[in-house]
């Protein structure tokens, strides 16, 4: 009785959907109730050691440094690529607005690696069904923010030999509607509910649309690519709020003759202003932009990000930062490769001999390289080439 009191109260304490994100009176995820709560598991450095030595390729700063710290099955997906049998990843984006923030390359930053190291195709959905449903957007704005939000992940640098990139509005029907018609059949609507806490007040596009996002996980969904490889496997690289689907759709998977798919799961990225969950669109302040200009990039890092100095440089000196609660200390972390300076800073920083305007200077630095980097591969994308990544064709050479 005293568990479930104590689970319940975990669950009023953080929330955590594919649609909402937050922690109790606005502090922090705890990522370890989570893991619990969502029964995944950590990733430890004994994955990241094997997908080194499975792959030749130093493991990627999101990999090495915690940032994709929960799996489920991944040991399963490394025992069949060591056995030569390869898989495919997939992974997506709800297109509902115009410019992706930095939170929003994270994934896709992640899988470009994957897809690198372990020479695999993959597929990513834009679901803009589910923002024309979730959002009130039109169904002609959703499928132009799929194509706009397409360009930025094309600018990421994946390859074109083995990536297929698909709105659902173009692609679903054929094999891909018989799959969740067969996931559908399977899942009660008392189930539904309880995962993703639809109540009476919502729409039935909504109730309906778990499977839309379940069914790429199955490569009988693309005959075009993996026919006759109905075997195959598929790993998901995701932020752990959308584990819920992914629940739902390894718990229906034998039901219907599939593999479960595996998931490797990154945290969340803080919003500028601290650790309160993920960022708010409605909020620009709140995060850095793939268009923010270099001056808006310095503006939001002085002026709204978090840091964890004292309030005078004396009482600095003396105390130093704390590194914790840090937000410039938590972005270099993900950006900044260099392990033995980001070693250097938090050490010089965390003792007060490096100041909170330092560190901002380094940041800024940093996302202003990487913004800008985005910005010329962006530029680069035309409307052909988001043509030839969506159209519905062969990968021939796509294990190679």
């Amino acid at each position: 009785m005293e568990k479930k009191e104590d689970q319940q109260q975990q669950e009023e304490e953080q929330v955590v959907n594919p649609w909402e994100v937050s922690a109790k009176d606005g502090g922090k995820i705890d990522y370890d109730k989570l893991i619990d709560k969502f029964g995944c598991q950590r990733l430890d450095q004994s994955f990241v050691d094997r997908v080194q030595r499975l792959t030749s390729c130093p493991p990627h700063v999101f990999l090495r440094r915690g940032v994709f710290f929960a799996h489920r099955d991944l040991n399963e997906i490394l025992d069949a690529y060591e056995r030569g049998d390869k898989f495919y990843l997939y992974t997506g984006r709800g297109p509902s607005s115009e410019a992706l923030h930095l939170g929003h390359l994270i994934p896709f930053m992640f899988t470009k690696y994957l897809q690198d190291a372990f020479k695999v195709p993959l597929v990513i959905q834009l679901t803009d069904d589910e923002k024309c449903m979730w959002k009130n957007l039109s169904v002609e704005e959703s499928q132009r923010l799929a194509r706009e939000n397409a360009k930025d992940i094309i600018a990421c640098g994946f390859d074109i030999s083995k990536t297929f990139i698909f709105s659902d509005f173009d692609y679903v029907g054929g094999a891909f509607y018989k799959n969740m018609v067969k996931v559908a059949k399977c899942v009660t609507y008392n189930k539904v509910v309880g995962i993703f806490g639809f109540t009476g007040e919502d729409h039935i596009g909504k109730v309906s649309f778990p499977p839309v996002q379940a069914v790429p996980s199955f490569p009988s969904s693309f005959p075009h690519l993996f026919s006759g490889k109905d075997d195959l496997r598929c790993l998901i690289p995701c932020a752990i709020d959308q584990d819920p689907y992914f629940r739902m759709t390894r718990d229906v998977a034998p039901r219907i003759g599939c593999h479960k798919p595996a998931l490797i799961e990154s945290l969340f990225f803080p919003a500028l202003q601290g650790e309160t969950g993920k960022m708010s669109a409605s909020d620009p302040n709140s995060a850095i932009y793939v268009t923010d200009s270099a001056k808006d990039i310095k503006y939001k890092v002085n002026k709204h990000a978090f840091t964890g100095g004292q309030e005078s440089i004396e009482k600095h000196r003396q105390y130093g930062a704390n590194l914790e609660v840090d937000i410039p200390i938590k972005y270099l972390n993900f950006f900044l490769e260099d392990d033995a300076e980001l070693e250097h800073i938090k050490k010089e920083y965390g003792a007060g001999r490096m100041l909170t305007g330092e560190v901002k200077k380094r940041l800024i630095e940093v996302l202003t390289e990487l913004v800008e980097r985005h910005r010329r591969a962006r530029a680069a994308v035309t409307d052909e080439m988001v043509d030839a990544f969506m159209a519905v064709r062969p990968l021939p050479n796509m294990f190679d």
